[in-house]
């Protein structure tokens, strides 16, 4: 299987616009993904297989700080490595950007997630307490890229 991993732009979003809910999950929505894809301080990836968008992704950086505002595989395509391809090529944008710190928030029960920022090297740095929907936890994850 072949992931490309490119600039994602506003075509794209526009052609996975009507299914963001559905066969995508754990982003904001859809109004606020559109304003990120055209924020300069935001860099967002897509990622597709056969030309058709699986996943996609983003930080938005600060000076030399970033943060992972997004991973998001298409459910039906979970677990064949594009959230990793995707988090690395993200790791090589804040690198390039000269970032020094990345940081993210990720649900406590999202296991697949936290095992893959921790396989990248990330540290759990602290914890906002009912975060998600009021009840659950958001683990605040760190890595330094110096």
């Amino acid at each position: 299987m072949n992931i490309q991993i490119s600039k994602m732009t506003l075509d794209d979003f526009y052609q996975i616009k009507d299914v963001l809910i559905s066969d995508f999950d754990d982003f904001w929505n859809v109004n606020t993904l559109e304003q990120e894809l055209t924020n300069e301080n935001s860099n967002y990836l897509v990622a597709k297989i056969e030309n058709q968008i699986v996943g996609f992704a983003g930080i938005k950086s600060v000076l030399d700080e970033a943060d992972i505002m997004n991973i998001v595989t298409k459910k039906d395509k979970r677990n064949l490595g594009i959230g990793s391809a995707l988090l690395e090529k993200l790791l090589n944008v804040a690198k390039e950007k000269e970032i020094k710190k990345i940081t993210l928030e990720v649900n406590e029960s999202n296991i697949s997630a936290i095992h893959l920022y921790k396989n990248f090297g990330f540290k759990e740095i602290s914890i906002r307490e009912n975060y998600y929907n009021k009840t659950d936890n958001a683990l605040i994850m760190q890595l330094s890229l110096i």
